[in-house]
């Protein structure tokens, strides 16, 4: 029954409230019918590239993004990010001598040198040591084969359908690459993790090894930190194979970007470039107002009905213009018996872009008194209204 009337409603809505329900047909980028956006950067020098918005993984921009490529020491988000969802990430232990002997960047781990996980981590996203990667794969996976295998059974949980990992670093292998798409959706996960945004967005950070262990600072090699407005991480890399790679991440007023580009010679200028388009065409809008004025029937109350409120937060990123398009589905019972309670669930709405979900959130009565929304009628209050009293 509260589908169908759910249906109904939304049938209604098509028809009552056009601004709000009626939809609109998707234009050639799919993002549907939208306000004259900025132009897309072009002449951009890159094997693959993307520009992504983090919150609902929508492609703004971007060429040859499931080509699969060498992608060098981004490999590593990947490493740290299991690194870091491991427990007791400040115990140290002594690093494996054999993991450590490892081509390319260090962090400066020597043989008997005492280190935590966390201090790994430090060392792959700011001083993208090969080393760190390397004594990190042995302690969490047993072997480094062991821990290449939780890389790609983890890439096989994110759907990330053209990567594979040989190594832990990111060196170059036959068999070791990704695409610009896989890249942003890693990116995409691993910055959901408090640990790895909080390594990755530092500057700069003090972490303690050797033997015994002593403090010392590494400085994050990622320019944008300091050169762009905004820019929270996350991972540099390179290889003669894989040329300059560059995932990275940029917020700005509640919306979170992230660019790679695989094999791009002025990756710098290039993910400056792209984050000034993604920000100057992506808004924040409340979905919030966009629900029409549901009216939620009370039967055996002292007020007819009530109105249905949402909790939370309701804000989404969509391009300008693409808020005139915002449909709202809301599923509801065609009465509700009193009491109505402040915490009471009684529905739930569905916010589509075109026919995208944005998402689904929780009805609830609005708050009327502090605890309970509509009382229930008095016995002599029943009766009299029985008699039309």
């Amino acid at each position: 029954m509260k589908r169908l009337f759910a249906w109904i409603f939304s049938f209604l809505l098509f028809a009552l409230s056009p601004a709000q329900a009626v939809g609109v047909a998707a234009g050639p980028n799919g993002f549907g019918d939208t306000a004259q956006l900025p132009q897309e950067p072009s002449g951009i020098d890159a094997g693959a590239y993307i520009l992504m918005e983090m919150e609902s993984g929508r492609m703004l921009a971007g060429r040859n993004i499931h080509d699969r490529l060498a992608m060098a020491s981004t490999t590593k988000i990947m490493t740290a990010l299991l690194t870091l969802e491991q427990p007791d990430l400040d115990a140290y232990f002594t690093v494996d001598a054999k993991a450590i002997l490892v081509e390319g960047s260090s962090m400066g781990l020597l043989p008997g040198d005492r280190v935590s996980l966390r201090g790994l981590a430090v060392g792959m996203l700011l001083h993208s040591g090969n080393d760190s990667a390397g004594a990190a794969a042995a302690k969490v996976g047993g072997t480094v084969e062991g821990f290449v295998a939780m890389m790609n059974e983890r890439a096989a949980q994110m759907g990330l359908a053209d990567t594979h990992f040989a190594t832990p670093s990111g060196l170059d292998a036959d068999d070791h690459y990704s695409s610009a798409y896989d890249m942003a959706v890693l990116a995409q996960n691993a910055l959901q993790n408090e640990d790895f945004l909080a390594i990755c967005s530092a500057a700069k950070a003090r972490i303690s090894f050797g033997n015994p262990p002593y403090e010392r600072w590494l400085q994050n090699h990622n320019r944008l930190l300091e050169e762009y407005e905004g820019c929270i991480g996350v991972k540099t890399g390179f290889t003669k194979k894989a040329g300059r790679c560059l995932v990275s991440a940029a917020r700005r007023e509640g919306i979170t970007l992230i660019c790679v580009t695989l094999s791009a010679a002025d990756d710098w200028n290039v993910h400056k470039k792209l984050f000034d388009y993604g920000f100057s065409c992506v808004q924040k809008i409340d979905l919030a107002t966009y629900l029409p004025e549901v009216s939620l029937p009370v039967v055996g109350g002292v007020m007819p009905s009530v109105r249905a409120r949402l909790d939370g937060d309701t804000t989404a990123a969509v391009l300008l213009g693409e808020e005139r398009q915002i449909l709202a589905r809301v599923y509801i019972d065609p009465f509700y018996y009193a009491p109505l309670q402040a915490e009471q669930k009684v529905g739930e709405v569905e916010f589509y872009l075109g026919d995208q979900k944005l998402g689904s959130w929780d009805l609830y009565p609005q708050r009327l008194v502090a605890a309970q929304i509509v009382a229930q009628k008095g016995l002599w209050d029943q009766i009299k209204s029985w008699f039309g009293g």
